[in-house]
């Protein structure tokens, strides 16, 4: 009896186990743009009904998304010394475990569609296929950080769909500005682990241009999302409140590359995270203030 007390049960540890997996906190990253999305899609907020189901969709998607790239790069991981301590490398949670939670993850993905706009009832399959490629593609093209971008980008444009039933050319504008922003970030993330990479002959741009080239690009990146971001409050006929807050938009972007330029990205570390998700709070809530203001 007094070992069962001193230990918390198995049942206990496995909800904070699968959330640590699937980084749940970093669903702020992606729920922002969605958000955006769904609001400007119409141009008012949407009902909390819709809301809510897209909340649902977009935790359940990213859930499957983390735990299909857990498993499909397990053994990756466990030859990582960053990544060794994640919970499929240490046995914390098997296989056979995470298989189930992305099953039930999808299936919850793929129930909450049929309660948004009916298109979304038949395009869901494109969003899981690009859950299943994206892990595949740093073993083949430095490509994979704007491969995860515009998965990610599918956020603001399924929440477009799923409120309005269609697409616009906004649509297509927060789609590719949402890759080219997560993509920026992802080659600076993956400069940690550029030794490692090249030992692994793992594809990422850092390793076919180096560490310097590869902050540049991402740089470029960055800038050329918000100048995407920019272009979506003219067509949608969005005031000077929409173009204040991609100019903010744009200064914490520029920090983060100042403050690595400045420190390095050693002594700055994971740092530059919290910025990204800084950005997709911000932009989440201009886009919603714009939007009623105009």
């Amino acid at each position: 009896m007094a070992e069962t007390a001193s230990h918390p049960s198995s049942a206990a540890v496995r909800p904070a186990l699968f959330a640590r997996l699937v980084k749940v906190e970093h669903s702020v990253y992606a729920l922002p743009f969605a958000y955006a999305g769904a609001v400007l899609s119409q141009q008012r907020i949407p009902s909390w009904s819709t809301l809510v189901w897209i909340t649902i969709a977009m935790v359940a998607a990213r859930s499957a998304a983390m735990a299909l790239n857990r498993l499909i790069d397990a053994g990756i991981d466990a030859r990582n010394p960053r990544t060794a301590g994640r919970e499929l490398p240490t046995g914390s949670l098997s296989r056979a475990e995470v298989m189930a939670f992305t099953v039930a993850s999808l299936a919850i993905l793929v129930a909450s569609t049929f309660f948004l706009s009916p298109p979304c009832r038949y395009l869901w399959p494109i969003v899981v296929a690009a859950f299943i490629v994206y892990p595949y593609t740093k073993r083949y093209t430095w490509f994979c950080h704007y491969a995860l971008g515009l998965t990610d980008g599918l956020a603001p444009a399924a929440a477009w769909v799923a409120v309005s039933g269609h697409i616009a050319l906004s649509t297509v504008l927060l789609f590719v500005a949402v890759g080219l922003w997560v993509g920026g970030f992802d080659v600076i993330y993956a400069i940690f682990d550029l030794d490692f990479d090249r030992q692994e002959g793992i594809h990422s741009l850092p390793v076919k241009i180096g560490w310097r080239r590869s902050l540049l690009v991402a740089a470029l990146s960055h800038l050329a999302a918000v100048s995407l971001l920019v272009a979506v409050g003219p067509l949608l006929g969005l005031g000077w409140v929409y173009v204040a807050g991609c100019l903010l938009v744009a200064a914490l972007l520029a920090w983060s590359h100042v403050d690595i330029a400045r420190r390095g990205l050693q002594r700055v570390g994971m740092g530059f995270m919290t910025v990204n998700g800084v950005v997709g709070l911000v932009y989440g809530v201009v886009a919603i203030v714009a939007v009623l203001l105009s």
